[in-house]
């Protein structure tokens, strides 16, 4: 892209992601642990499967995670288990037990198989029974083990059960998509309906009448959001209240491991593209680009993992090669060049370009190397223009979704866009015009500028 800083961040999660998935998706290559832990793995995956082909890798973790789940139905915090008495406790952990849920959905709707979701069904509904059995009231206080919240996060800090039911709830909204994908219909009901359950209480426990949440963290808005548990009229309010608070933080983050990926994903989808690129291009401390300006070449464990006021942070925990932090890549993946799946399509066989273009980069480009072959999307913007370049691979279609209302002003290859081989006019959505693209090479013009 046009901007040094953002090739350096992905470089340095690339790198991350290197060093840790071999074998396991351990969480740092270097200190003594080196273990598969798996707040760590499903907070990433996303990224990960963007960067790499990681169907087998994950395929094989999972029979890890499974192999490691307890008696009681308790997925644990980090696979395989360690044969070790200190060790055997760490079990239940919102957002790290969760994985076991998230891995499988996951995994299905990047590769498009179900096998995965069939071979752990068994396992997750164990886990949701336990869940279930722990927390009668759908408040998620019980069978969490050391829940560790948002981990790492910066003066900020998320109530531990507002974090722990929300997680509950996606893990139900998840197994009821799972089960309809199996043809189970009677069990996606149950789960959407324990979704809705967990739903209202969180409400009411958590949501104020004015959209503001317990805790008010950016973490806690950003899960509430993302996991479609605050009402729909309370949804621009919430995301209000967010936006504000990265504001009153002078444009910065404050979240940890948790709340990391989610951020400029919920910030773009809510409508503050603009705060999301001013997240990414930060460069004071707390930031992506702050550890780049120190030099880092991969992702620290810690936003303060060494700070020109303080130094180094404690050496029994400071890592700097950890890549839960590198989580913004499926944003850069997603929304910045704009490969994304079919929200109801999973495995590519159909998928959406939409790029949210913002200021501060003039251009970008991404490549994503699907099971049908090569997805490309780039954009570069000047003098109040805009051109897009796609590659759509054979025996696939894509929506695309230029960011320009003016459908009249949309050309292809010199001619009005929707008059091209290959592209199908469908619809204005706002302030986007969407077209139909078989498979080739396209490039559109239209005009554009950011949104201040």
């Amino acid at each position: 892209c046009s901007q040094p800083m953002v090739t350096r961040l992905f470089s340095n999660l690339f790198w991350s992601q290197r060093g840790n998935y071999l074998s396991i998706p351990t969480d740092c290559p270097q200190r003594d642990e080196r273990l598969g832990w798996m707040g760590d793995a499903q907070i990433f995956i996303r990224t990960g499967s963007y960067n790499q082909d990681t169907a087998a890798f994950f395929l094989k973790f999972m029979r890890d995670v499974e192999d490691a789940q307890s008696e009681a139905g308790a997925f644990p915090d980090f696979a395989p288990r360690l044969n070790d008495e200190n060790l055997m406790r760490f079990e239940g952990a919102p957002a790290w037990g969760d994985a076991g849920v998230i891995i499988p959905w996951t995994l299905y709707r990047v590769y498009g198989d179900t096998r995965v979701i069939e071979r752990h069904w068994d396992a997750m509904e164990r886990w949701m029974d336990y869940l279930r059995d722990m927390n009668p009231d759908f408040i998620r206080t019980q069978g969490v083990g050391n829940n560790y919240g948002d981990w790492l996060s910066i003066r900020a800090d998320t109530p531990k059960d507002l974090l722990a039911t929300a997680y509950w709830a996606h893990d139900a909204h998840l197994m009821s998509r799972m089960a309809s994908v199996l043809g189970q219909d009677e069990k996606a009901a149950v789960y959407a309906d324990l979704f809705q359950k967990i739903r209202g209480v969180f409400q009411a426990e958590y949501v104020e009448e004015d959209g503001r949440l317990k805790g008010e963290t950016q973490t806690g808005y950003l899960l509430a959001l993302a996991m479609n548990l605050l009402p729909p009229e309370l949804r621009d309010a919430a995301a209000g209240h967010l936006a504000a608070d990265i504001a009153g933080r002078g444009g910065h983050l404050s979240t940890g491991f948790v709340g990391c990926g989610f951020l400029n994903p919920v910030l773009t989808e809510a409508g503050h593209t603009e705060t999301a690129y001013g997240l990414l291009l930060n460069d004071t401390f707390p930031s992506w680009g702050y550890s780049i300006r120190q030099g880092a070449t991969s992702i620290w464990e810690r936003w303060d993992g060494w700070t020109e006021e303080k130094g180094f942070q404690d050496p029994g925990m400071n890592s700097f090669n950890h890549y839960a932090f590198g989580a913004v890549g499926e944003w850069l993946y997603r929304y910045v060049a704009g490969i994304d799946l079919d929200p109801d399509i999973p495995g590519y066989t159909r998928f959406r370009i939409r790029p949210f273009p913002g200021s501060g980069l003039t251009s970008a480009k991404a490549e994503y190397d699907s099971l049908h072959g090569l997805i490309k999307s780039g954009w570069a913007s000047e003098n109040g223009g805009m051109t897009l370049e796609v590659t759509v691979p054979a025996n696939t279609s894509a929506v695309l979704h230029v960011p320009c209302a003016e459908k009249d002003r949309i050309e292809e290859g010199g001619a009005p866009a929707a008059e091209s081989e290959g592209v199908t006019y469908l619809r204005q959505n706002g302030d986007r015009t969407l077209y139909e693209l078989a498979s080739g090479s396209f490039r559109f013009t239209f005009p554009w500028k950011p949104k201040r």
